[in-house]
């Protein structure tokens, strides 16, 4: 039987991810400027795979190229967030309507057991919010549509440009983690249209928090 070597990840896809990193981080905060020429020392690179990177990141929304200024992080504004809310909304409600109808018990059973990780992580900000991403991407997977998938994770990486905004207020955290129990027993319930109706209300609260 034949090896199939793969090809290593081209360095634009690496540079792209450190630099995806550094904005979710807040190493570089939204309406900086990009400078290519430090970034380009500092990773020992020419400038033209950061380009190809900064391509990347603007086709994501992350980035905002301006004619003769170069490349800015993205600024999310409340109409960007309202945008971006109003369709995860709508493609989330319904991968988990879906997830009701047609999940195993094991793939519930599976959902229950980040949420109760979810649970756990209420007191630690950073890793509530990667579990939580974890509870929604699974979800998605059981549903089971690829471009739907593609869609939101595009979507999340802008939501992430605001997420610590909407850290900040006074008991989101655990107003979330109400949400994501209705949604559990929804699920659990095999009610979809339940299902549905709590995830919206999910994001809807989501948004107010985040605006």
């Amino acid at each position: 039987m034949s090896v199939v070597s793969l090809a290593p990840r081209a360095l634009y896809e690496e540079v792209a991810e450190l630099l995806r990193q550094r904005i979710f981080q807040r190493e570089l905060e939204p309406g900086s400027w990009i400078d290519e020429v430090k970034l380009a020392q500092e990773y020992g690179i020419s400038r033209t795979p950061l380009r190809e990177a900064l391509k990347v990141l603007a086709a994501e929304g992350l980035v905002t190229m301006k004619m003769r200024r170069g490349a800015y992080v993205t600024e999310v504004s409340e109409q960007d967030l309202d945008e971006v809310y109003h369709l995860l909304s709508l493609l989330e409600s319904d991968a988990a309507g879906v997830v009701a109808e047609r999940a195993s018990a094991a793939e519930l059973k599976e959902l229950a057991g980040i949420h109760a990780e979810l649970e756990a992580a209420a007191a630690n900000r950073e890793l509530f919010f990667r579990i939580n991403e974890r509870f929604h991407m699974r979800l998605l997977e059981i549903a089971g549509n690829r471009w739907r998938n593609q869609m939101v994770a595009d979507l999340r990486k802008v939501m992430k440009l605001n997420r610590h905004n909407s850290l900040l207020k006074s008991g989101r955290i655990e107003e979330s983690l109400k949400e994501h129990r209705a949604v559990m027993t929804a699920l659990k319930r095999r009610d979809a249209a339940a299902t549905v109706r709590c995830m919206r209300e999910h994001f809807a609260n989501g948004l107010e928090a985040a605006a």
